[in-house]
């Protein structure tokens, strides 16, 4: 068996984490843990709340590729660190792109078992324009997903 876990340093993922390890080591699961890195627009400063790409104005930020490998790379060790204090040997690996279209790719390329994911990580102030990442792995998965909250 091999698990597919997906993080991004919000707790969400965290609790994904620790749900994937309990699972994978009674029954031997290689696992995975991936995170795709696809620099971020931020919206600082305000009061109000952005409604609609107009309502930006000045007040974004766009995070260089460069930042965001570093901020991946972090993510990736703390996870990994994680599951070695767990006791589950874990690889880790860096995708590209929105993950919506990197998770699925890369668990049809390495034919992985299952994927695990936090319910709402650190994009829920955006799912309301974009969408849930959880919510659209499921249904681009070539394999199982599971949620956790």
């Amino acid at each position: 068996m091999h698990f597919v876990v997906a993080v991004d340093g919000s707790e969400a993922a965290d609790r994904a984490l620790d749900y994937a390890l309990t699972m994978a080591e009674p029954q031997g699961a290689a696992v995975t843990i991936v995170h795709s890195v696809e620099p971020r627009v931020l919206v600082e400063g305000g009061e109000e709340p952005v409604v609609g790409v107009a309502g930006t104005g000045d007040r974004i930020v766009a995070e260089s590729l460069e930042d965001a490998e570093t901020r991946a790379g972090s993510v990736l060790e703390e996870a990994e660190a994680h599951a070695t204090e767990a006791g589950v040997e874990t690889t880790t690996e860096l995708l590209y792109g929105d993950p919506v279209e990197a998770l699925p790719s890369y668990v049809d390329d390495v034919d992985a078992d299952g994927i695990f994911v936090g319910h709402r990580g650190l994009s829920k102030q955006y799912e309301g324009l974009v969408g849930s990442v959880a919510k659209e792995l499921v249904e681009r998965s070539p394999c199982p997903v599971t949620v956790v909250r």
